[in-house]
């Protein structure tokens, strides 16, 4: 017989917390002064291994990243952006892409927040940051882990 999780369960969800705890990591001390009141954008979180593609886990965790970051006093606009938010340089450096860059401009948003995430065996590593859109500087990072339990690999399975 199967048991079903309860609504506590469900409100001391791990996976919520860690999503908080990643943004509020990420953000501790963050002036949001020096933002000039221009919004965030937030990127869907990607596979480090293409990415132009994203799983349902990184769906749920840039909304998660979203709506905690709006709640902690960031002027967050909701704008879905595409998962092909990086371009390789040269140099090895992840830069915002054109399109990201003009969507931010149209939006006047000062900062994207971008992030990747790599599968392995006990764990998916998702690495989070925050990205100034006038010269693509990375202004903050924060990397974490992921326990591959059961909802984890339901979130990252790719409809095909």
């Amino acid at each position: 017989m199967r048991v079903e999780p309860t609504y506590q369960e469900a409100a001391n969800n791990a996976f919520l917390q860690s999503s908080r705890e990643a943004i509020s990591k990420l953000t501790a001390g963050f002036d949001l002064g020096t933002l000039d009141g221009g919004p965030v954008l937030v990127a869907t979180v990607v596979n480090v291994n293409d990415l132009s593609r994203s799983a349902p886990l990184g769906r749920t965790l840039s909304e998660q990243y979203a709506s905690h970051m709006a709640s902690t006093g960031f002027n967050v606009k909701e704008v879905k952006l595409r998962g092909d938010v990086f371009v390789k340089e040269g140099a090895g450096e992840l830069l915002l892409s054109r399109e990201i860059k003009d969507i931010a401009r149209s939006h006047n948003a000062s900062m994207v927040l971008v992030g990747t995430y790599s599968t392995a065996a006990s764990f998916t590593y998702v690495s989070l940051k925050l990205v100034r859109t006038e010269d693509g500087r990375i202004v903050r990072g924060h990397d974490y882990a992921l326990p591959n339990d059961r909802d984890v690999q339901r979130l990252l399975a790719v409809a095909r």
